[in-house]
């Protein structure tokens, strides 16, 4: 029920008019008003509503910040995820934070979303890539996800809000790469640089340099490598188990005999404050081997990215007879559709495969 209380203030002895709406089961809602009459309409407008339970998400929308939505979401929520996401979700949202953070949730509407998509793309990037000095409109996505997630929580279980507003913002349209993989002359300029380039800190160029070679072993995404702790990495049976991967699957990936030699030679130096392969010092967060691995790129004179890696072993096993059934099992796509971009470098073999075949068919047929 809607009461109005009037009040006088001790400033000015001036009377004003507080709306106050209370509806069992649900939070009081207030509004102070210099008129009556503004407080009586916006009784005859908000109760109805209240009733029905559908203003309470924009009344709970107008009491907290995006700040607030954020820090909340990194507290309770964030520590849920893979720690391979925690720093760059958290780079990410401070971002957020730092330029419309202090917006109430009804304020955060799709046309101002819309300014900060065009903003990410146009403001110069904290971690810039060669020539390119500003975020691509692939990281601007990335960025827009983010938030996205956050929104979409703050919605379906606080209660914070009617909807999320980016649902309504339209995202870039990513230019699909042109898949890149590296020949044996340009991986050996790559791991050279890896132990060549003068960088500061104990084991930093050897962990660096064993973070690109399991790659190029295994054909592991970045997160997975990054993501690995000691019990998954089986030096005895040469195994390594790559956990709730991208695609929500576990897989077992054989190593080579120069990575079991490698990591044998890293465990005696392991960090013991963490049971992260790559960690800071104090072993409390995991160190962004990209910053190296794109240091290193310039250092060899290379142009790829991390995820090429990803392409050359893929490749290459196809080069060298490979099927696409065996690209699927040591890089872990879920379809075939996914692998089939290798179909070309795999023809030569299915050709000599087919001769083969055929002439021990037809053995009998041609004596």
């Amino acid at each position: 029920m809607g009461v109005i209380q009037e009040r006088k203030r001790k400033k000015d002895g001036k009377t004003t008019y507080k709306a106050v709406i209370r509806i069992k089961g649900y939070p009081t809602m207030t509004a102070t008003f210099e008129r009556k009459t503004d407080a009586r309409n916006w009784i005859n407008e908000n109760e109805p509503q209240m009733k029905k339970g559908k203003h309470i998400k924009d009344y709970e929308a107008s009491k907290h910040t995006l700040s607030e939505l954020i820090d909340r979401y990194i507290k309770v929520e964030l520590p849920k995820r893979k720690p391979t996401d925690h720093q760059k979700y958290k780079m990410q949202l401070e971002w957020w934070k730092a330029h419309i953070g202090k917006y109430l949730l009804s304020k955060v509407t799709p046309a101002l979303l819309s300014e900060c998509k065009i903003k990410l793309i146009t403001e110069e990037s904290p971690k810039p890539k060669g020539d390119k000095k500003t975020r691509s409109e692939a990281t601007a996505n990335r960025y827009m996800a983010c938030l996205s997630i956050v929104l979409s929580t703050g919605m379906k279980e606080w209660g914070w809000l009617e909807e999320n507003p980016m649902l309504n913002v339209r995202k870039y349209t990513e230019t699909a790469k042109q898949d890149r993989f590296l020949m044996p002359e340009e991986i050996k300029k790559l791991l050279d640089a890896c132990m060549s380039f003068d960088l500061k800190g104990d084991n930093y160029n050897y962990e660096t340099y064993l973070f690109v070679l399991i790659a190029l072993s295994t054909g592991a995404r970045y997160s997975e490598i990054h993501g690995l702790q000691w019990k998954d990495v089986d030096l005895k049976n040469k195994q390594f188990y790559f956990l709730n991967t991208k695609n929500g699957e576990n897989r077992g990936v054989p190593m080579t005999e120069t990575v079991v030699k490698e990591l044998q030679e890293f465990k005696k130096v392991r960090n013991i404050n963490s049971n992260y392969l790559w960690t800071t010092k104090d072993g409390r967060k995991l160190i962004d081997m990209r910053v190296r691995f794109y240091k290193v790129l310039e250092t060899a004179g290379i142009d790829c990215r991390f995820h090429d890696l990803r392409h050359t072993v893929a490749s290459h096993i196809a080069m060298n007879g490979g099927s696409l059934l065996d690209i699927a099992s040591v890089t872990g796509h879920k379809t075939m559709q996914m692998v089939k971009r290798y179909s070309h470098l795999t023809q030569k073999h299915t050709a000599q495969l087919l001769e083969n075949t055929t002439s021990e068919m037809f053995s009998e047929v041609l004596k």
